[in-house]
């Protein structure tokens, strides 16, 4: 009995003991989370925790984060996001901007933190390439977008495209037919790249609107490669092959089987011209230029000229889709603009139809035959020098890309430590993301009107004038500025002009419009239209 007692009354102070230490453990717990959330009261920038930094807030705010970072960098122009691996810095202040895209250039490269997230779609172009591998790509590339030839290669093509998008919106117009515009944009603009850039047709935008299992990969190659940024496993799932790096895995291979089939198809023909004594007949492409540009060199290897076009396809397809559709969205949403605009191309169309001694076809909205001549008409007015005097065109597709950039955010790398013009310290190893999303939004940027659509903004007098490039980031700035920003232009206008002279565009009531969090700012449920005919 008084052994059983005695042990029992172990068993009792043993419990209390644990019982007291479990209580002394989570009053030390709680203290110590309640000395934290009151440290970081009053600090910028996301709240952070020990070991997982800013992780949490950020992934739960993954699906708007450009709003998130917008929230941020309104009450700071500089905000710090510790993560588990690294630290990124965001900034919205021109002149930390102009810092790290131009005065201290070579200490903010895409570093290799970048390029190992995103080489299995980029491989080593002038996208993902650094140091002297992107100096020779930006040379050729520059020398090449110079290019008169190209120039006048490209506006054809983007003609032609236009003119096939119309033809598919021509009978949705007439039958009240609902379309996503998006969808469409991004197969006009496929089909263009892969003709500028490949010389090949690929088809996405013929009527019947077939899959393409290229288009398809690349969409979601695209997407995943985005979320390696915020997901710390994405080495473990590639090595196991399994999850999402496993649907990449099986994407880069559809890509990698079209793009090398291209390149030796198009090696093949070069040869056979020449054998011939058809050197006139080589054409205009991107790829076709690089093959010639790179024999007898260290590049001339089927990956170097895959890597070459890739980049291409991926600036000069969503990018310009993504655009033009956040174009068509201002514009149905705001009706003096459409207004504006439509009379601006009235006025293009009747000054060149006189400065070329065209009669101008008449037609009915409601007879397809006569309507569908017109369009093919007004199109055949189209020309770089024409497209040049659309002044307020121009100004609302730079507004539309002030508000919503093609590339939200660009991240660099850090070589060295470094303090930025507004005193902050980066340190070697983290990451620096200027935030053209946020950067737009910004009243100390743009002034009190900041989150307003004006395209007048732009205009002086009624010409067109530049904001620097270090404010409107939309192109990058400095040594990596867009060697393709007039070739985008071109196409965006070509297709602006078109459609917003013939048509007129309503949203699919209830149609919710959100971007998707991927390398691009695309919308992610499309953009469901009904459109009308315009007299």
């Amino acid at each position: 009995m008084g052994e059983e007692t005695n042990l029992s009354l172990i068993c009792s102070s043993s419990d209390g003991c644990n019982f007291g230490i479990s209580m002394m453990l989570a009053c030390m717990v709680l203290s110590w989370i309640f000395i934290h959330v009151w440290y970081q009261r009053k600090k910028r920038g996301p709240k952070t925790w020990p070991l997982v930094g800013a992780a949490i807030e950020q992934f739960m705010n993954y699906d708007r984060m450009h709003d998130w970072l917008v929230n941020y960098l309104s009450e700071s122009k500089t905000v710090v996001v510790p993560m588990p691996f690294t630290t990124y810095t965001y900034i919205a202040d021109p002149a930390n901007v102009e810092h790290v895209l131009k005065t201290n250039f070579a200490n903010y490269p895409k570093g290799e933190v970048y390029h190992s997230y995103m080489e299995v779609l980029l491989g080593d172009g002038i996208f993902n390439a650094d140091g002297e591998h992107w100096r020779k790509q930006r040379k050729t590339a520059s020398f090449e977008f110079a290019s008169r030839n190209l120039r006048d290669f490209s506006t054809l093509v983007f003609r032609d495209y236009s003119l096939k998008l119309s033809n598919i919106l021509s009978p949705a117009s007439f039958h009240n037919q609902e379309v996503d515009m998006q969808e469409l944009l991004m197969r006009m603009t496929l089909d263009s790249i892969c003709k500028v850039g490949f010389g090949v047709e690929i088809g996405t935008l013929a009527p019947s609107l077939p899959d393409n299992r290229f288009a398809q990969a690349f969409d979601t190659a695209n997407i995943i490669v985005t979320l390696r940024f915020i997901d710390p496993l994405w080495k473990i799932k590639k090595f196991l092959n399994v999850g999402s790096e496993a649907l990449l895995d099986k994407s880069i291979k559809i890509i990698d089987d079209f793009t090398y089939s291209v390149i030796r198809r198009r090696k093949a023909e070069i040869e056979e011209a020449r054998a011939t004594g058809g050197n006139n007949k080589i054409k205009h492409d991107i790829l076709s230029r690089f093959i010639e540009l790179s024999e007898d060199s260290e590049n001339s290897t089927d990956k170097y000229l895959r890597d070459v076009v890739l980049n291409f396809v991926i600036a000069g397809r969503d990018t310009t889709a993504t655009t033009l559709s956040w174009a068509i969205y201002m514009i149905l949403t705001h009706a003096d603009v459409a207004n504006k605009l439509y009379s601006e191309l009235r006025t293009l169309e009747e000054d060149q139809a006189k400065e070329e001694n065209v009669s101008l076809i008449q037609y009915d909205i409601e007879d397809s035959e006569s309507f569908n001549q017109r369009v093919m008409q007004f199109a055949s007015l189209l020309n770089y020098d024409s497209l040049g005097k659309l002044y307020y065109l121009h100004a609302v597709i730079t507004e539309t890309l002030r508000l919503y950039p093609a590339v939200p955010q660009d991240p660099k790398g850090i070589l060295e430590d470094d303090v930025l013009p507004d005193g902050t310290k980066v340190k070697a190893g983290g990451m620096v993301t200027y935030v053209p999303y946020s950067m737009g939004r910004m009243e100390y940027n743009w002034g009190p009107d900041a989150a307003s659509f004006k395209p007048e903004r732009w205009l002086k007098d009624g010409f067109f004038q530049n904001a620097t490039p270090f404010k409107f980031t939309a192109f990058q700035a400095g040594p990596r500025i867009c060697l393709g920003k007039d070739s985008a232009y071109l196409q965006m206008k070509m297709a602006l002009a078109i459609l917003c002279r013939f048509y007129k565009f309503s949203l699919v009531p209830g149609h919710p419009v959100k971007y998707r969090m991927m390398t691009i700012l695309s919308m992610a449920h499309g953009l469901k239209l009904s459109l009308s005919r315009r007299s």
